[in-house]
Order: structure tokens, then C-alpha cells, then sequence
């Protein structure tokens, strides 16, 4: 069987406008997704190059493919099933820069480099004391861009023109922000000098993005018979969700350059992030963490039988347009009507499994981020508790006691403490009503099952 190469597909050679730090699956199916359509549309006349920012990666297999993948769209949307392929097309250089650093550098001299997308894990953008000017490369990808946005500002001269655009997507909160704070780091520790200092603050600018599609990457089981539906080879097969939400915090111009919302896509460029944050913070994540206890204590194992068993489906439609909405009213509801059904939606995908496990790794730090500021908002507009929500944190608790964390318990327990606080002004409880109400919930678990309290918590009205 052919492989999927470009003697297969061909396509046309666009100038090398975006350089891509990371090859993994998620990028693939999200930025570079973006990107291609764009080029479909006519509406950007340029290409990506990819850069492993690790030394081992899938640059060789793009190199086989010719920077081609195909990619699998599958799921529901609104309600319908969804089932699309696309060929991948807009990648066309790859570079290991462990290997071939020059070529790596020549980057930094293109006069059409003007974006730099990244997804080097929430790990990545980190700084490394022991990374050097004169490393080839540098071990973190901050130091790697500094030394070569250096490269580029020496090149051209300090030229204004000449300065980049970032666009992280790393599952951090002000990914860009911090992006740019390392960056100046090592300007500081190698001694760059003030007029480059300067060219990275006035020429660059690097935006805080939110980044939101469920990818699960290459299907190993499926992989045989994709090849023969597809009539091709392809190692590099990427499969994802419909659903696809890119919020990037910017100037206005940028709008203008990167025409994403006029070739369709969810994308949404504005001056400020926060309520796109808090969306999906509170809805999606938040859905997630204040129901896998409960269903976890149920003997459930993904989120996709979780969907499938009706106590649950109700629990989380209730949760969500009951308690967590209500509680966000400083948020526009339609879209918070619209993005829940959505979350609901993508959580009964039956192509993704996500198992409630690992959903439930550092869930103390997941509660007091995603679900604690909604139960704070919800008292502070009704003056009561929300139970659903209330409830969730009985269940994580008698799961830590079920499985002997006394660690996380004791966490917990402050948690708890810290929010119900009478000498904290401004916090959400002035009493300690909440702390009361979850000993009750616990008790009742103890008493007659998490399913049993559950199911009177949703039924009851």
C-alpha cells in the first residue's frame, strides 16, 4: 500500500510564515487544522514549519510523509453524529534542531517568519539556569526562543518589522505572559543588552491564548482499517473531537492578519481572556471534577459510561444549568446555555475514551480551582448553598477515606476550613453552614450509598 507523501497529494509551496514549537497530536489537530483551512480559504498564503522541541519526536515520520497526516474528525455536534477526513497539507519543513541546528537557525532569518505557535506541555515554559547563549540548543524552550528571536534581532538589525507573534498553547494560565517574562530572564543572565531588550518588548507580541479540542491521536486499533477505507498509509493519522474553541488575548490588528472567524472557525480574538477562562474552567473542568467522585464511588470508569447511566446524565444536566450557571450571572448566559449543552455533548462522544482515573489525579488542587469559586459565587447571589455542588465534595472526600489518602483528606479539611472561615472577610461562607452540610452528605453516604444520596439530591424537588 502507497504512503500517504506528496506524490500521493500534491500541494502547492507557500512561504515559511509560521514556526511550530511541538509535533505532537494536539497541535496537529488544532493550530495546524486552523492554519490549513485558512489556506483552503485563500485567506493566508503561507506554511508551517515544524521544530522538535525534544530530541526524539515524529519528525522522521513527517519527513516520510512529506509533512502530511490525515485527519480524522469524530463525534457529536449539536446533537449529530460527526465523521470527517482531511488531509493535513499545510506543514511543509521539519526540523530536529538536536540534529541540524543550522537549519534550525536559518529560521531566524526568514523575512516572512511572523508566528510562533507552541505546546511543549505545561512543563515546557519553565527556565533553566544551566541553558547557555552559545547551547545548540538550549534544553527549554523559553531559552530556545530567546536565543532565537537574538539571532533574528542581530540579522535584521533591531528592525521593528521583524519582531514575531506568539501564540502558546500550553495549558497554563497567561501562557504568553510567562512566555515572555523567561524570555527576559535569560536576555538578563546572558547580558543581551538593553536595545534588544527593548526590540523583544516594542516588536513581539506574545498573547495569552485558551486553547479547548479533545485529541486523542494516532488509533492503534483502528489503524488497518483506516488504511484501507483511506487507501494509504498514513503513520501520522490524528483523530479529534468536533468541537474546537481558540481564544487569543491581543491587539485588535491581529484580527485583521489572521482571519480565522471569517473562515468559520471558533476562533475568538479580543483584549481580554478571562470569561472565556472562567467558562471553561467552570463548566467543563468543573463538570468533570465535582462529578468523577460519585461516579468512581458507583463503580464507573469512564466518562463515556458515566454519560451512558442516566443518574449521571441528570446529575451533571442539573449541575450544570442549575448551579453552575446560575451562579456565573456576570457571564453572558446564552453562551454559558450554549457551551454547556456542548460540554455535554462532547462528554457522550463514544470515540473518546477518558477515563475517570485519570481524571481524578490532584483533584484537592482541581476542587479549590474549578468547583470552590462556583459554590462561592452561587451563595453570594442566593444566599444558600448549592447542594449538587456540595454534595461533590462529600463524594471526593468519602473517596480519599474510601481509599485510605489521609493526606488529600487533611488538605481537604483545610480547604474546607479556609473558605468557612469567620475571620475572613470577603470569603463566601461567614458561617459554618458549608462545613455542616458536607458532615451531613458524608454521613448519609456512610448511611444508605453515594447513589442513594444522589439520586434524592436529583429527583427530589
Amino acid at each position: 500500500m502507497k504512503r500517504l507523501t506528496k506524490k500521493l497529494y500534491p500541494t502547492p509551496r507557500l512561504p515559511e510564515k509560521v514556526l511550530q514549537f511541538g509535533e505532537g497530536a494536539f497541535l496537529r489537530a488544532f493550530a495546524d487544522y486552523a492554519f490549513d483551512i485558512l489556506i483552503e480559504k485563500e485567506l493566508f498564503d503561507g506554511s508551517i514549519t515544524i521544530v522538535q522541541p525534544l530530541e526524539e519526536g515524529t519528525v522522521p515520520y513527517l519527513a516520510e510523509q512529506d509533512g502530511l497526516y490525515t485527519l480524522i474528525i469524530k463525534g457529536m455536534n449539536g446533537g449529530a453524529d460527526v465523521d470527517e477526513r482531511r488531509v493535513i497539507s499545510c506543514v511543509q519543513e521539519y526540523i530536529n534542531p538536536y540534529r541540524d541546528y543550522d537549519n534550525y537557525m536559518k529560521s531566524a532569518m526568514n523575512p516572512h517568519l511572523r508566528y510562533i505557535i507552541s505546546n511543549t506541555t505545561e512543563a515546557g515554559i519553565e527556565f533553566n539556569p544551566r541553558d547557555i547563549l552559545t547551547d545548540k540548543p538550549q534544553r527549554s524552550f523559553p531559552g530556545k526562543v530567546a536565543a532565537f528571536l537574538y539571532k533574528r534581532f542581530l540579522y535584521f538589525n533591531g528592525d521593528n518589522s521583524k519582531g514575531l507573534v506568539f501564540l502558546p498553547c500550553e495549558l497554563i494560565d497567561n501562557n504568553g505572559m510567562k512566555l515572555r517574562s523567561l524570555v527576559q530572564m535569560y536576555a538578563d543572565k546572558w547580558e543581551l543588552g538593553p536595545y534588544f531588550k527593548k526590540w523583544l518588548h516594542e516588536a513581539n507580541v506574545f498573547c495569552d491564548t485558551l486553547v479547548d479540542r479533545i485529541t486523542t491521536g494516532f488509533p492503534h486499533q483502528d489503524a488497518q482499517d483506516l488504511f484501507e477505507e483511506l487507501g494509504y498509509k498514513d503513520e501520522l493519522i490524528d483523530v479529534s473531537e468536533p468541537f474546537y474553541f481558540w481564544a487569543i488575548e491581543g491587539p485588535a490588528w491581529l484580527a485583521d492578519e489572521l482571519k480565522f472567524y471569517e473562515a468559520g472557525l471558533n476562533v475568538i480574538i479580543t483584549d481580554d481572556i478571562s470569561q472565556y477562562k472562567t467558562r471553561k474552567v467552570r463548566l467543563l473542568n468543573g463538570a468533570h471534577t465535582c462529578s468523577v467522585p460519585a461516579a468512581l464511588l458507583c463503580g464507573l470508569a469512564t466518562v463515556g459510561e458515566m454519560m451512558a447511566d442516566e443518574d449521571f446524565e441528570r446529575y451533571l444536566q442539573k449541575v450544570l444549568f442549575e448551579e453552575i450557571i446560575p451562579a456565573l450571572h456576570y457571564l453572558p448566559t446564552d453562551e454559558l446555555n450554549n457551551f454547556a449543552a456542548a460540554v455535554l455533548d462532547r462528554f457522550s462522544n463514544p470515540y473518546v475514551r477518558h477515563e475517570l482515573s485519570s481524571i481524578m489525579l490532584n483533584s484537592v488542587s482541581k476542587f479549590e480551582v474549578r468547583v470552590m469559586p462556583t459554590i462561592g459565587d452561587y451563595y453570594c447571589r442566593f444566599y444558600k448553598i448549592p447542594k449538587i455542588l456540595t454534595f461533590s465534595l462529600a463524594a471526593l472526600k468519602t473517596y480519599y477515606k474510601k481509599e485510605h489518602n489521609t493526606g488529600d483528606l487533611e488538605v481537604l479539611d483545610k480547604l474546607i476550613n479556609k473558605h468557612t472561615c469567620e475571620a475572613a472577610p470577603g470569603h463566601f461562607l461567614a458561617s459554618k453552614e458549608f462545613h455542616r452540610a458536607v458532615s451531613a452528605y458524608m454521613d448519609k453516604i456512610e448511611q444508605v450509598g453515594i447513589r442513594e444520596v444522589m439520586r434524592k439530591l436529583i429527583y427530589d424537588e
